[in-house]
């Protein structure tokens, strides 16, 4: 079995900052605008979710063009997407589950790769294949802050992003946790503003995030 390597990687882009805003993109314009008003709020590390045509194209603009932005692919549930991703030019995948198949490929995965979980079993699993690093999705709904304290006793090599029904009140809860290097959200992201291109309302609530945790 190969055991995943980039541990190290994970953990330094986990560290980068309390928040990893997880962006859903209307097209490579508003994908662009989004990333500046992150990063310039405070918030470098940017998971992009597969979840609308404008994607991919809107990732590669992103990674092109926006100085010091750390990108992230998200929704990553294919084998054939991790390699895919990586030629170009992503710097980390995030899924939100991790299939047998997908757990192989996620440890053999040539850039840092942060899978997701739900329970204890899952995490134990991923344990097996190498991983300390893990999102834990959906947040909320799989039992929160307090489910993630239960386990940090008995699980206590692991690091969590929790992702999932996060706002900024329930961040600092999580952000407290010893086994939580930050978190992921898109409270940052209203749809109120993304519908009016109010960008600068997206930097001003990336900076409230980005000073969560020092």
């Amino acid at each position: 079995m190969t055991l995943y390597r980039h541990t190290p990687a994970t953990l330094a882009m986990m560290a980068k900052a309390p928040v990893i805003p997880v962006m859903t993109v209307a097209s490579v314009a508003d994908g662009l605008a989004q990333a500046r008003a992150l990063v310039a709020g405070g918030l470098p590390v940017l998971e992009i979710t597969l979840r609308t045509p404008a994607a991919m194209e809107a990732i590669a603009a992103i990674i092109a063009e926006v100085e010091g932005a750390v990108v992230g692919v998200g929704t990553i549930t294919k084998p054939e997407q991790i390699e895919a991703c990586a030629r170009m030019g992503a710097t980390f995948l995030v899924s939100p589950g991790t299939s047998p198949a997908l757990a192989r490929a996620a440890a053999e995965s040539p850039i840092a790769f942060l899978p997701g979980i739900a329970t204890a079993s899952e995490a134990m699993t991923l344990m097996d294949y190498g991983f300390t690093a893990l999102k834990f999705f959906p947040a909320e709904a799989a039992g929160g802050a307090k489910y993630l304290s239960s386990i940090g006793g008995p699980l206590a090599d692991l690091r969590f992003c929790p992702t999932g029904g996060i706002d900024a009140e329930k961040a600092k809860t999580y952000l407290a946790l010893k086994n939580v290097v930050c978190v992921g959200g898109s409270w940052m992201l209203p749809a109120s503003a993304l519908s009016t291109g109010d960008y600068g309302r997206i930097e001003l609530l990336a900076r409230e995030a980005s000073a969560l945790k020092a």
